[in-house]
């Protein structure tokens, strides 16, 4: 398929030249403004006077200061605050994704994958230059969203994998003679990632004078996992009234097992409807593309005329319809 030749000989073109030119500067100087090499330099510098060791040998330096600038552009950040509705819960999307990235640098990279977007579809000619940019703008905002909930909820299964053993070491450190402190401590350092990793923020809120209790429920925001809310709760209970904490943390131990192998078990038995919900999701593009190579004349007029353009956006509507029921029909919750 070749680029129409109106779109080479009209003025979008350079407008779309231009666009996929600037994306991809303000995606570069944002990826780099924050890791420049004079950073580096004065940094090392620092390093040398203060006489610390470098981050590779004494590893992470942890910083007592909450981050509050969202760009490492104070015009971007400015616009940020001011333009931006949500801010928080897309600080806590991107920190569920054990992703440390400003929201500037994530809006820059969904600027550059609505552009590309946006280029495809006008190089191939089946839309107009305001459909085009329509698609491209409903990239920008899908594409980087649905790959931040695929990561943050891969994080999530591997935390919930891991948690258990977790709450299994820290029932033995109480048993000989540990305080709660030490014992998530040790499960921080014993545990693998993403586990230990938010183990150890939690000791080091501790540290730095925060409560427990406290450090626990941010954990479970950003987390927004059940299991371990109910640790949280299970841990702030005692704290209030008492109790054998090591068999508390036994009992949720076990309970947490047994909720994972449930999942499981639903998992397994929903696998034939998902199965069958993704075949017959999958027939209409495979029979377009299959009528495209026999016959591609008859195919086009979907996109060329309005007509086709009115059923194809009906096309749509239903499948997406339909694809809501049937993920209602194989979601469970536990």
């Amino acid at each position: 398929m070749t680029i129409p030749e109106e779109f080479l000989q009209g003025p979008e073109i350079l407008i779309f030249g231009g666009l996929i030119v600037v994306g991809l500067l303000v995606v570069i100087a944002a990826l780099l403004a924050g890791d420049s090499s004079s950073k580096r330099f004065r940094r090392r510098i620092d390093q040398v006077k203060t006489g610390r060791k470098p981050a590779s040998e004494s590893g992470p330096q942890i910083s007592a200061r909450k981050r509050t600038s969202d760009s490492d552009f104070a015009l971007l950040d400015r616009l940020i605050k001011s333009a931006l509705p949500r801010r928080e819960e897309l600080r806590a999307r991107l920190a569920r994704a054990g992703l440390e990235m400003t929201i500037g640098r994530y809006l820059s990279i969904s600027g550059v994958c609505g552009l590309v977007v946006f280029g495809a579809v006008v190089a191939t000619g089946f839309l107009p230059l305001i459909g085009a940019f329509f698609i491209g703008l409903f990239a920008a905002i899908g594409l980087p969203h649905l790959v931040i909930a695929m990561m943050a909820k891969r994080r999530q299964t591997k935390f919930i994998a891991h948690f258990p053993e977790a709450i299994d070491l820290m029932a033995r450190g109480i048993k000989s003679g540990l305080p709660i402190s030490e014992a998530i401590k040790n499960a921080g350092e014993e545990v693998a990632d993403p586990v230990g990793s938010e183990m150890r923020k939690v000791t080091d809120g501790v540290k730095m004078g925060n409560k427990l209790e406290d450090m626990l429920w941010d954990s479970a925001v950003e987390l927004n996992l059940q299991e371990f809310k109910f640790f949280t709760v299970s841990l702030t209970i005692q704290s209030e009234t008492g109790g054998n904490l090591a068999e508390t943390l036994e009992n949720l131990s076990n309970v947490l097992r047994g909720r994972r192998q449930l999942k499981l078990k639903i998992k397994a038995l929903s696998g034939e409807a998902k199965a069958s919900a993704y075949i017959i999701g999958s027939l209409p593009f495979v029979m377009a593309v299959l009528i495209y190579l026999v016959n591609s004349n008859y195919i086009m007029d979907l996109f060329i005329d309005p007509r086709g353009h009115l059923l194809i956006g009906l096309g749509f509507l239903s499948f997406a319809i339909g694809a809501v029921v049937m993920y209602r029909m194989v979601k469970f919750e536990i």
